[in-house]
């Protein structure tokens, strides 16, 4: 498999309560431990080393043991999508969310209650949750394009969910239904050969900004042969998100390994250069729209009238 490894999901064993600690002598308040919610508790060490979801996720554990009666909410959009590890562009809300599932489900200063569709929730390391589909087409609802097509592209890459539960999750929401027509979008344009999240964000953009569509991953070879795949392809250009896992040195690396990986992508780079012209640009380009669209144009890429990314003409699944 290309690009980087799903990240582990938190391990709620790593949650800690007040009791516990001090009944071995540890008095958390005194420094070494992150106050998670209520009286849960993980090591700074371990706190400062989780992604943003997994620190996330650790919230929706933390909120569910601390219920009157652990179990008896759903987590449904961000704090669902934080226990599957699906990634988010911009911060994590610092409330959970819950399914609005009857008179009895109260909202506070940490919990939010969302209105939507029953559903039938899933276990998911020991707190109940939307199924990876209803989750991404309820991101797409209520969230941005990019947040909505990172999260579909890496629940397909990492096998969490197909395209066909994509389509099914958003043919289930009712017509005249807030968000509908963006939940048959991200479904249309999920793709699960997108590496990163930041090749999700650039294609969400590309989308937004009418630039033509491009292929993904496509195959790069010379008079050597093969030597790998680039983000995006258009005729006669290559285009590349610069996230730093393409020039990650291993830790504890050597100087001269160091210097190694760097040569390497740059031979890279060299490479395609002879072959095509080269576009590259790092995250505060796209989210920036206009260093994106201008480091496209360069390269004669630019936006079209009318571009054919999706055909949401056709009804939807049944």
């Amino acid at each position: 498999m290309l690009g980087d490894p799903a990240p582990l999901p938190f391990d709620p064993v790593l949650l800690r309560s007040t009791r516990s600690l001090r009944a071995t002598g540890v008095d958390p308040t005194r420094g070494g431990w992150h106050h998670v919610r209520y009286n849960a508790w993980v090591e700074l060490p371990v706190w400062r080393s989780l992604t943003p979801e997994q620190q996330h996720a650790a919230l929706v554990h933390a909120t569910d043991l601390g219920c009157r009666e652990p179990g008896r909410h759903v987590y449904v959009l961000e704090s669902a999508a934080a226990v599957w590890g699906l990634p988010r562009v911009g911060p994590w809300p610092e409330h959970v969310t819950v399914l609005a599932t009857g008179p009895r489900t109260r909202g506070s200063r940490c919990i939010r209650v969302h209105v939507g569709a029953p559903l039938e929730a899933v276990d998911r390391d020991g707190v109940r949750v939307s199924d990876p589909a209803r989750t991404v087409v309820d991101l797409a609802r209520t969230c941005s394009l990019e947040t909505a097509l990172c999260a579909a592209d890496h629940a397909l890459r990492h096998g969490l969910c197909t395209v066909a539960d994509l389509d099914g999750a958003a043919a289930e929401v009712a017509p005249r239904v807030r968000g509908r027509p963006a939940a048959r979008l991200v479904a249309a344009l999920a793709d699960g050969r997108s590496m990163s999240p930041g090749e999700s964000f650039s294609r969400a953009r590309m989308f937004q900004l009418e630039l033509p569509r491009p292929q993904l991953q496509v195959p790069l070879e010379d008079d050597d042969g093969w030597f790998g795949h680039g983000d995006f392809g258009w005729p006669g250009v290559v285009g590349e998100f610069d996230g730093r896992r393409k020039y990650a040195v291993p830790e504890g690396a050597t100087g001269e390994e160091a210097e190694r990986v760097l040569w390497s992508e740059k031979r890279r780079e060299d490479r395609i250069r002879r072959r095509s012209r080269l576009a590259r640009w790092v995250w505060q380009d796209v989210a920036r729209t206009t260093p994106m669209l201008l480091i496209l144009a360069e390269q004669g890429i630019r936006p079209q009238p009318r571009p054919v990314w999706v055909d949401l003409s056709r009804p939807p699944a049944a």
